[in-house]
């Protein structure tokens, strides 16, 4: 019995190993890209990069174990969920109003610890943040959250 219960298990993945995750990019326009529309010195554009774009972006570099399923479906399903949450690829899309809350959260999530995610960073050595990195992301985002809105409260005066 055991043994047929492991072959039915060995069975089943192998099958689902043919359902592959779609890893196509959708097409978007540099022009949107977050970084063209906010300037960050080179440290914090890498560590935005390293540790914010694999999932809230569309420069997802896909690691060798999303080529395994049932894994694969679990990053996919955590990539799609990211995106539409927020993604920096279709930044230049989003209005005033949400691109500031959008920064507004930022910060609040990287000085929370909620971002980057913990099982991100247990496969990603490079999103492990520290002390100083975070606090100048959390400044970093807030500058731009508050130039945002005093621009908009002068735009309205």
């Amino acid at each position: 019995m055991k043994k047929k219960i492991i072959i039915g298990l060995v069975a089943v993945l192998v099958i689902i190993q043919f359902f592959r995750i779609d890893t196509n990019v959708p097409e978007y326009s540099q022009e949107d890209d977050f970084f063209q529309h906010h300037v960050a010195t080179k440290e914090v554009q890498v560590l935005i990069e390293s540790t914010c774009y694999d999932c809230h972006s569309y420069k997802t570099k896909y690691p060798f174990y999303s080529e395994i399923a049932p894994i694969s479906w679990f990053l996919a399903d955590h990539i799609e969920e990211a995106r539409e949450h927020l993604n920096f690829s279709e930044w230049g899309n989003y209005t005033d109003k949400r691109a500031a809350h959008k920064l507004e959260e930022c910060y609040e999530e990287v000085e929370e610890g909620e971002m980057p995610l913990w099982s991100y960073k247990l496969t990603h050595f490079d999103a492990q943040l520290s002390d100083q990195e975070r606090n100048t992301l959390v400044i970093w985002f807030k500058s731009q959250y508050d130039y945002m809105k005093s621009t908009k409260q002068s735009a309205n005066n």
